[in-house]
């Protein structure tokens, strides 16, 4: 089975108990279909919550377990406020945007 390098995910709105459900089975998902990064797109998402955070952390463990990486791309202010008070910003590796994500990749390759 060949494993796709990267799957982008793109979160757009709130990202909170509501909507992390949805999130989740996303996750499931890429597992399912086997990936080596999980790049999650956050450009489009207007707020987030401690449940919205618990929900990457559990997919960001959840992945790692299946030697999938996730990182982060394109967060706001207010997310990236959040990350810095929970020190999830230690934790998630965070690009400025997918372009700067992209060329990382590429010059690792």
């Amino acid at each position: 089975m060949m494993r796709q390098q990267v799957k982008v995910l793109k979160l757009s709105g709130n990202l909170n108990a509501n909507t992390s459900q949805e999130f989740r089975q996303s996750i499931t998902e890429i597992l399912e279909i086997g990936a080596q990064i999980v790049l999650v797109d956050c450009q489009d998402v207007t707020f987030m919550d401690s449940s919205g955070l618990g929900a990457l952390v559990l997919a960001f463990k959840t992945l790692r377990e299946a030697d999938t990486k996730l990182v982060l791309c394109s967060i706001n202010e207010q997310v990236r406020i959040l990350f810095e008070l929970t020190s999830m910003d230690k934790v998630f590796e965070i690009f400025p945007s997918q372009d700067a994500f992209n060329k990382i990749l590429l010059s690792a390759n």
